[in-house]
């Protein structure tokens, strides 16, 4: 008889580790003093909280999230989230007793981490605009790739006091 060999399945591993990292913050956020000071947050329309709306400028009517049903059933107002309420960061930032995360482009936070800085943008890419248009992929909304919004944390990093 051949020795038994149990293999143990990926999903199951990944589970084992999400728990092993997950269990210690739930119970630290248990505890009356917060684990987190601020979120800081990158990303695209998932997470973005009104900085391509401000990005835009004067041509903020072009886009949909400049009119309703965006924003209507929580802040009851147009806020620049690809939402009709909130978005995933936001009920983060609830569990975790952190005000709403503000956007970066044109924030009072742009130089002070404060409770937390979102440097997402809806449409951004992974990729760099010049890779994807040299693909003939053209985006004509935003060029805010990851990189930018990297370039976006380097500056805000080195604008806070040491």
């Amino acid at each position: 008889m051949a020795p038994y060999s149990a293999r143990i399945p990926p999903s199951t591993v990944a589970l084992a580790f999400s728990l092993l990292f997950t269990l210690p913050l739930l119970s630290c956020c248990q505890s009356p003093t917060r684990c987190f000071e601020a979120i800081i947050s990158f990303g695209d329309s998932l997470a973005d909280t009104g900085n391509l709306f401000r990005l835009t400028g004067s041509n903020v009517s072009r886009l949909p999230c400049s009119r309703p049903p965006y924003g209507e059933t929580f802040f009851h107002h147009t806020t620049g989230r690809y939402s009709d309420g909130r978005l995933v960061i936001d009920f983060i930032a609830e569990s975790l007793g952190l005000p709403l995360v503000q956007p970066y482009v044109g924030g009072e936070n742009s130089t002070s981490i404060g409770q937390g800085v979102n440097f997402a943008v809806a449409g951004a890419t992974a990729l760099g605009h010049e890779y994807l248009e040299g693909l003939g992929i053209y985006n004509p909304d935003t060029n805010a790739s990851l990189g930018i919004q990297m370039d976006w944390f380097k500056q805000f990093l080195g604008s806070l006091p040491v």
